[in-house]
């Protein structure tokens, strides 16, 4: 299935727009991971080094006839040759967000009296990463002492983030390439796409966007978290909390987490902690797999599903991962006219979970 009039277009700083032409591409995207894009192009221009592609800013763009659909910003990681039909030599290029290069960097570091955004505001602009915003619906108080033990800068960024209830993905603006990383602790965050179509009976190419496949799944999951910790300043406090699990679906109640040490040292940290776990825990005890040809339903996103027969599913909900595919196989020379193709996978949850 896939949208009338669809193309792909490529664009790498330092090379013409005309000098590369989009084959296919596969674009990776998961809450809480930097996403990664794979492109195939076919290029007049056999000698092209990795100087050409590598760090340099790149930006796919899908359109449908001459309305771009979708842009996806990133700079280039990784370049590899392809085969070369005396025509045209395929590159294959892998784009990746700024934030991956948070990944590049390994330190012992200690932060002392400093809140979740002051922590990431310094690491993040360490690294280059500008385009970044928070949006907290929680407190997120202050932590006394925070220790960056021989961990990359993004594996110590996502620990904290996974301990602080906080998420993340990249927004992307409805017209234009600006795209930015957001951090967000609330499914209030996540913009709405409005209502989105169920229609498993599509042809091969239509106009609409609509959803041709809708499987819910439900499985059993831990139904509580109890976690504590200990501070030297005040010994006699218990440092303990908990926290049941909600919606769970007629499943037993004895499937208890216990976390020690609970990583905090005040009775705020406490209780948020147990509650982030909890839902950490239970995030994926309701999911739905998806395929639709809409490029826009990716993290970060929400929809309202409709015209579903099992009318429970009939809800909002919201995309926590997704694969984007797509085949544009005439840009190759002597091609025999396939036409090109748009393919989107996600996984969603529903929209009142994070």
């Amino acid at each position: 299935m896939s949208l009338k009039g669809l193309r792909f277009t490529l664009e790498v700083d330092g090379l013409m727009e005309t000098s590369a032409a989009v084959v296919g591409f596969s674009l990776y995207q998961c809450h809480s991971t930097p996403f990664v894009l794979e492109v195939d192009i076919a290029s007049a221009l056999p000698d092209l080094t990795a100087t050409d592609f590598l760090e340099k800013n790149a930006v796919l763009t899908i359109w449908q006839g001459t309305v771009a659909q979708r842009y996806v910003s990133g700079i280039v990681n990784e370049v590899m040759l392809g085969e070369n039909n005396h025509w045209q030599m395929r590159y294959h290029l892998t784009i990746v967000p700024p934030l991956w290069r948070c990944g590049l960097r390994q330190n012992f570091r200690i932060f002392q009296q400093q809140n979740i955004q002051a922590i990431s505001s310094t690491l993040l602009n360490e690294n280059g990463v500008t385009e970044w915003t928070p949006v907290f619906y929680e407190s997120h108080p202050a932590r006394e002492f925070c220790v960056q033990y021989g961990e990359s800068d993004l594996a110590f960024l996502t620990r904290l983030w996974a301990e602080e209830g906080i998420f993340f993905f990249d927004w992307h603006a409805p017209e234009g390439p600006e795209q930015k990383l957001v951090l967000c602790d609330d499914v209030a965050g996540v913009s709405s796409l409005g209502e989105m179509p169920f229609n498993p009976n599509t042809g091969t190419e239509v106009s609409t966007v609509c959803i041709s496949s809708f499987r819910y799944r439900a499985r059993t999951g831990p139904s509580s978290v109890e976690t504590q910790d200990y501070t030297f300043k005040t010994p006699g406090w218990p440092g303990y909390y908990s926290r049941a699990g909600e919606n769970l679906n007629g499943q037993l109640t004895q499937y208890e987490i216990f976390d020690y040490p609970g990583r905090f040292k005040d009775e705020a940290h406490g209780q948020a902690f147990a509650r982030y776990q909890i839902e950490g825990w239970r995030h994926d005890t309701e999911t739905a797999t998806c395929a639709s040809n809409s490029p826009k339903l990716c993290p970060g996103k929400r929809f309202t599903l409709t015209g579903h027969p099992s009318d429970t599913l009939n809800r909002e909900w919201q995309v926590v991962s997704s694969v984007l595919t797509g085949d544009q196989p005439q840009a190759l020379h002597g091609s025999q006219g396939e036409g090109t193709t748009l393919y989107n996978h996600f996984e969603a949850i529903p929209a009142d979970r994070t």
